[in-house]
């Protein structure tokens, strides 16, 4: 069943139906408008597909240490899994993905394993932070490549702007200069869709997808935000860097 926001991008008819729907969907009529003019243009979708500015779109999800009232402090990451995907193909070419061991507070709260499903055993056989910091970089250098156009994608700024940062600061370590900018997805589908939402589920039931895997499981969450990416992108939006932070 199709959602009322592929509904009226599907054809050129359901332009009569927008002023009915818009005040719920929250859909501009340019927006609206856009769609319309690609979808008449009479090339085929993949001719329609922007080039973007980027080789590689490196999708992150970070799981880390919680709690239901309070949470821990610091935070630790737990779980770091990253998704490499061609930026023209949207096929993923590449993961990273290691389970950390937390420092500060190795051994989890009952929240945080029924949230994300993590194992203390996961956790136990998982790297120090440090560790996983210095398997990342060497994956981006021989998997990725300095000498190319990439930027993290995440749902949300919390892990790029918050997380990373903090951790990295609690180890003494520096953040990797190419992780101080990234592209929030939610704000991409905002202007796609003209609805800002808080969080993934919201965005993959307004695209008509299906979840796969577990909610706030790492990996699983990014193979979901990869989907939602590749909605958006072949469907005609151009990507770019939402977030960054200076040198710290």
């Amino acid at each position: 069943m199709l959602t009322i926001f592929q509904y009226l991008i599907t054809s050129t008819h359901n332009f009569q139906h927008y002023k009915h729907f818009s005040s719920q969907i929250k859909i501009p009529l340019h927006h609206f408008n856009s769609r319309l003019r690609k979808r008449s243009s009479g090339r085929n979708m993949a001719n329609k597909m922007p080039d973007q500015s980027f080789d590689y779109f490196l999708v992150l999800d970070f799981e880390a240490t919680c709690d239901n009232d309070r949470q821990p402090d610091p935070q630790e990451i737990i779980e770091w899994p990253v998704l490499k995907i061609n930026a023209k193909t949207y096929k993923q070419e590449g993961k990273f993905h290691t389970f950390i061991k937390p420092r500060f507070h190795p051994v989890l709260t009952p929240f945080c394993l029924n949230l994300t499903t993590i194992t203390q055993e996961e956790v136990d056989g998982g790297v120090s932070f440090p560790t996983a910091l210095k398997d990342f970089e060497t994956w981006i250098e021989n998997e990725v490549g300095l000498d190319k156009k990439f930027v993290f994608v995440t749902c949300g700024d919390w892990d790029m702007k918050t997380m990373l940062p903090n951790q990295c600061q609690t180890e003494n370590l520096q953040v990797p200069p190419y992780c101080r900018s990234w592209l929030n997805i939610k704000k991409a589908y905002a202007e796609m869709t003209g609805e800002f939402v808080k969080g993934m589920m919201p965005m993959i039931k307004g695209l008509g997808l299906t979840h796969e895997g577990t909610l706030h499981r790492g990996l699983d969450d990014c193979i979901n935000i990869a989907n939602i990416l590749k909605f958006l992108g072949e469907r005609g939006y151009k990507f770019y860097v939402t977030g960054g932070r200076s040198r710290d």
